[in-house]
Order: C-alpha cells, then structure tokens, then sequence
C-alpha cells in the first residue's frame, strides 16, 4: 500500500525525532474565521489522494478525522483512524460517512456573543511519547448563570503539507483529542472562576511525525456555534 508511509511505522512502535522548538502556542497568532472538518471513512484509501478535496481559503482551519469502520483493522486507513471521530460526529449530528464529508463551520465572533473570547492554546515538547498541551479562556465569561455550559475540544494533530504522503491539500490530521465542558459547576472558587482552563499530558500514537505535531482548539455553546478557535504555532529554539 502507498498511502501514508508514516502509517508503515504502527508495526515497529518508533516515533520520528522531534525538530528543535521552543514552546508552541497561539500567541499571536490570527483566530480562525471558520473550521473546516473533513472526515474520511477508514475504508476509502482513495479519498486521501482525491484532487477535488476541499483545501481551506485563508483564515480557515482545517482538520482532518479519519473515520474508523466496521471493518476494523482490515480497513486500508485503520491505522491512522481515531476513535474520537464518531464522538464528534455524533456532536455535529452528522452519520459516519460511507466516503467523505465535509463540513464548514464558521466561527461567531465577538459579534454575536457581545464580548471578546481570547482563547489559547499550547503544548510542549514529547516526553516518553506524550505531550503536555492546554487549553484556557480568560477571563472567563459568566455561561454558567444561562444554564447552557460549552464544550471545548482540543486537537493534537499532525500538520501534512499539501504534496507529501499522497495528500493535494494541507491537512492537520487528528491524533489525539480531549472534550471539556466548561460553565457547569458553581461550587468554584473566585480564582478558578476567573477564567476557564484545562491541561492534559496526551499520548502520542505510534507512527506519528512529533516534528509536525501542534494543537488547534476551540468552543462551542449548547447549540453547537462556535464561538472562537486557536491553533498554535511553533518557532525554532534559539
């Protein structure tokens, strides 16, 4: 098989080495206008390398779900599927694609929600095949008092450039992922209410580029808007 020579790593286990980099984050960097979520079923190796794939317009964040299938293992693309794939499906209320699906979601904006939303995003360096990464929000806006807590998700994902391994198009391939409900629980004190905040250490799969690997995040409200996003970007250590 052709597709994904990264995926050919899965049997030995070994992780490329990381390039030199400082710690990543969003700082600085523009928030997304919209997300652009392509999910591809594990069972369609040719949708990877399909020409009329949807590539992101500036602005935009794309990221990429591999599907898992009935099939399991025996699908062509089962080695770089993620089993958070369906939960994010089922989110969106969307069926588990026999093929692709595309879908485009624009980000609110401040415009719509009345206040600013900064949102960060961050990660460090791997250790022992795992990596710290963050998500946080301050200050924090009062959602609790609406009854209606958002949900945030924070990415770890594999940035493919257009051209390499069999893609037409840039894509930030899903690795691991985390969900957060923000807004839910009253009995936090007044530090921890002054801003919304979560750290995970993630695990790696094996097979994975570490070199290429940042986060991307965002929030969404009870209806499912999003409301703002963040990706990070890393600089070489000085």
């Amino acid at each position: 098989m052709k597709f994904l020579p990264f995926l050919f790593c899965l049997a030995t286990g070994a992780l490329p080495v990381a390039h030199a980099q400082s710690f990543c984050a969003s700082d600085g960097e523009p928030a997304p206008v919209a997300l652009v979520e392509r999910f591809i079923s594990a069972d369609c190796e040719a949708c990877w390398s399909d020409p009329a794939t949807r590539a992101a317009s500036t602005g935009e964040l794309a990221i990429d779900w591999i599907v898992p299938s009935a099939r399991g293992d025996d699908a062509p693309l089962s080695a770089a599927a993620s089993r958070d794939a369906p939960a994010r499906l089922q989110a969106m209320r969307r069926s588990v694609p026999t093929k692709t699906l595309t879908v485009t979601s624009p980000v609110a904006g401040a415009r719509e929600v009345g206040k600013v939303l900064p949102l960060r995003v961050a990660h460090g360096l791997p250790v022992n095949d795992y990596i710290g990464t963050s998500i946080e929000m301050k200050p924090a806006p009062a959602v609790a008092a609406s009854g209606s807590p958002w949900t945030a998700w924070l990415l770890l994902v594999e940035a493919i450039p257009a051209g390499t391994q069999g893609t037409p198009v840039a894509r930030n391939l899903v690795r691991n992922s985390l969900q957060s409900i923000w807004g839910e629980d009253k009995q936090l004190s007044k530090s921890e209410q002054s801003r919304f905040f979560e750290f995970r250490p993630m695990r790696i799969p094996p097979g994975s580029d570490v070199g290429r690997l940042r986060v991307v995040g965002w929030v969404q409200d009870a209806q499912g808007r999003v409301l703002t996003a963040a990706e990070s970007r890393c600089k070489p250590a000085g």
